[in-house]
């Protein structure tokens, strides 16, 4: 479905000022706050157009380009780009002064943390890790290899703690039950509770010989080479997370890796949701000719015509050659920024010219 102009989002003209697209945004925000019973794809519409047009820069190139001009992001794009694989990126909205707060704080729930329990079973470690990329990875994707020290199941074992020619036998604790009673003396009187045998972990067998790597604890430390697909059109902040690459812990399930995604910045380029930008420098005499130059992208060389009288700050768009969406469908633009350099040191002959054209 195509979009709706940003102004008719917010209710406002076309030629209104800062404070009233701020008004706008305020009265409508309240009006279709989730938190309130509003409707959550209204107020990220809202939130979408306000964060446009709140910026000059943005609503300038929104004014020439359209929703081109702006690029995309993780609240337009239907929600979490990672969807399918199991990672998300967060995905925070500005409230300005509303006093209302972040209401998604992210696509994908937890993070890092110790021994969980999941669907009563013991759950070994979430872990974190780091990693940097270049700009250019972040918009073509690649690949790279985690090496983490983790804990994880014994190979000698198989997890089962016990050295291999021996067998398990009943614990000699909770007499094969698992559990064990305890007693607490109260004021009502003594309360006996069951808990989980801290001899066998609750399996009710123990074994009859411990295991020789792990010592009878199911899990050792070890190194592992983990290769990880980053996908093309990634952003700097974004959380790829990998079910089951965390920790192994002894009768229960892995626990989860998750990989923080920074982007390294680039001389020459920066990047706004799906459009990369840009600056070139012309002569002030290309500028009152016009003139074809080659632009930069990522890429590689383009050339482009800029016509004359162009004024300097004028932004030029040159189609898919931005980022590319996270579903692959599509592809953003590179705006290119025309800077008009005014020359400093002028030989004699270049004054006179100059004074000949400022009094013609």
């Amino acid at each position: 479905m195509a979009k709706r102009d940003y102004y008719e989002v917010l209710g406002v003209s076309k030629n209104a000022s800062a404070d009233e697209i701020k008004k706008g945004f305020r009265r409508l925000a309240i009006e279709h706050h989730p938190d309130r019973g509003g409707d959550e794809e209204k107020f990220k519409e809202l939130n979408e157009a306000y964060e446009v047009l709140k910026d000059d820069s943005k609503r300038q190139r929104y004014d020439q380009f359209g929703h081109a001009g702006v690029g995309s992001s993780a609240a337009s794009d239907g929600g979490n780009p990672f969807a399918g694989f199991g990672g998300g990126q967060t995905g925070n909205f500005d409230f300005g002064d509303l006093g209302l707060g972040d209401i998604f704080e992210s696509f994908f729930g937890g993070g890092g943390g110790g021994r969980q329990q999941h669907r009563g079973r013991p759950r070994g470690n979430d872990l974190e890790t780091t990693v940097e990329i270049d700009f250019k990875d972040a918009i073509f994707g690649t690949e790279t290899e985690l090496n983490l020290n983790i804990e994880d199941t014994c190979n000698h074992c198989k997890g089962n703690r016990t050295e291999p020619g021996f067998e398990l036998k009943k614990c000699d604790n909770c007499d094969g039950s698992g559990q064990v009673m305890t007693a607490t003396r109260t004021i009502f009187g003594n309360i006996q509770q069951a808990t989980i045998c801290n001899k066998c972990d609750g399996i009710g067998k123990i074994p009859e010989k411990n295991c020789s790597v792990c010592r009878g604890k199911g899990t050792i430390r070890s190194s592992q080479n983990i290769k990880l697909k980053i996908p093309a059109g990634i952003d700097d902040g974004a959380t790829i997370r990998l079910r089951e690459h965390g920790e192994s812990v002894f009768n229960g399930d892995k626990g989860d890796l998750y990989v923080h995604i920074r982007v390294k910045s680039d001389k020459k380029f920066t990047r706004e949701g799906s459009l990369v930008l840009s600056k070139e420098h012309i002569s002030m005499a290309d500028a009152a000719l016009g003139t074809t130059i080659e632009v930069q992208t990522v890429d590689g060389p383009v050339r482009m015509k800029v016509p004359a009288g162009t004024q300097s700050g004028t932004d030029f768009k040159l189609s898919n050659h931005g980022v590319p969406s996270m579903n692959g469908h599509s592809r953003g633009s590179h705006i290119v920024t025309i800077i008009v350099d005014t020359p400093t040191k002028l030989n004699r002959r270049q004054k006179s010219i100059l004074e000949d054209f400022k009094n013609s």
